[in-house]
């Protein structure tokens, strides 16, 4: 009888000495503390439906024919994000002019052409070794047999101007004394329709060290309405919230509630969901390394890998929100005190 009362003592120890699962999430919700709340509101109104329309038209353009990886039309994609940083006086992380990071043909697909992942950096002010990058690949399908060109202006151009809008808000905060504490890496990926191969170079091949690397912010497509919402258009779905840092996933959440109230639509977030999507995209090529990652989608419509991809059947307002959530996210994890946790480091999950 005694023992038994002394073990129940210890159970009961036990119990009380280790918060419930309930307490800790609520803990770590709590410590999350939005940072900079007018600076996050000036700098995303500098992100415009007017200036992605632009960008979005020039990028999807006939000029480019189809961005196939390693073809004339990618080439010339790939000059011309890098003129906007250099006309921008948006660094490049390599120094002067020089924004690729070039993939030799031997890494690609047999007959494919050499290519290049075109990178842009704000630097960080304090802690600028920790690196958030954003992502959007800038290939596509080249030309179709009958000579028409695929311009994928949801795929991926939509995700390639939200880089290029979010990466002039960042600098233009920098330029006015408001830079990121953390850096922020704008990185246009190459050959992703031919199996991410351009994030998967990055990743082995990495200007910065991985263990450095905070988060990978992804995005592909953003900028049209799937069927499941054509009645409730204002919504993104998010993918891989929550599978290496439930911080990140309540970051993301509080950055919406505070600044957007978008509907974050998680459906594609299950495990051995259908259509593969958390593993069909680049920042798979993160997450492989334990690095936190969001996939930003609107899901497939009619146009998907279809010649009728076309910059006309954009929705800009929608575009403007989706790419100002993501912006606010990113200046959320760039300039909070303590560095983004994986689950596995997060001291208030233990």
């Amino acid at each position: 009888m005694k023992v038994f009362f002394i073990l129940s003592l210890f159970a009961l120890v036990g119990t009380c000495s280790t918060p419930k699962h309930s307490v800790k999430i609520q803990n770590l919700k709590d410590s999350i503390k939005i940072s900079d709340s007018a600076l996050v509101v000036k700098y995303a109104n500098t992100i415009t439906s007017k200036e992605l329309k632009t960008h979005l038209y020039k990028f999807s353009s006939e000029d480019f024919e189809g961005r196939k990886v390693g073809e004339p039309g990618q080439k010339l994609a790939a000059e011309f994000l890098k003129n906007y940083y250099f006309s921008e006086n948006i660094a490049s992380p390599f120094g002067k002019k020089n924004y690729y990071q070039y993939i030799p043909a031997s890494y690609l697909k047999e007959t494919i052409k050499s290519s290049e992942n075109v990178l842009a950096f704000v630097e960080g002010v304090e802690k600028p070794e920790e690196v958030v990058i954003i992502s959007a690949h800038l290939d596509h399908l080249g030309i179709a047999d009958n000579g028409m060109i695929y311009r994928g202006a949801d795929d991926d151009g939509s995700g390639t101007v939200a880089l290029m809008e979010m990466a002039q808000a960042f600098n233009t905060a920098k330029k006015q004394g408001h830079g990121p504490k953390r850096s922020v890496l704008f990185l246009h990926l190459t050959a992703e329709e031919i199996g991410k191969k351009g994030s998967i170079f990055y990743t082995k091949y990495p200007v910065f060290p991985l263990e450095n690397t905070v988060v990978n912010l992804n995005i592909d497509m953003i900028g049209r309405v799937d069927d499941f919402h054509m009645f409730n258009r204002d919504y993104i779905y998010l993918i891989g919230t929550n599978r290496a840092s439930k911080e990140l996933h309540f970051l993301s959440e509080k950055v919406n509630s505070t600044f957007f109230n978008i509907n974050l639509d998680y459906r594609y977030n299950a495990e051995k969901e259908s259509n593969r999507y958390y593993s069909r995209s680049d920042h798979y090529s993160f997450a492989l390394h334990d690095i936190p990652v969001i996939f930003y989608f609107n899901g497939e419509h009619k146009d998907y890998h279809e010649i009728s991809d076309t910059p006309d059947k954009i929705d800009y307002d929608l575009l403007e929100k989706r790419t100002k959530l993501i912006f606010a996210t990113a200046w959320q994890i760039a300039n909070q005190e303590n560095r983004l946790a994986l689950d596995r480091d997060n001291e208030l999950l233990k």
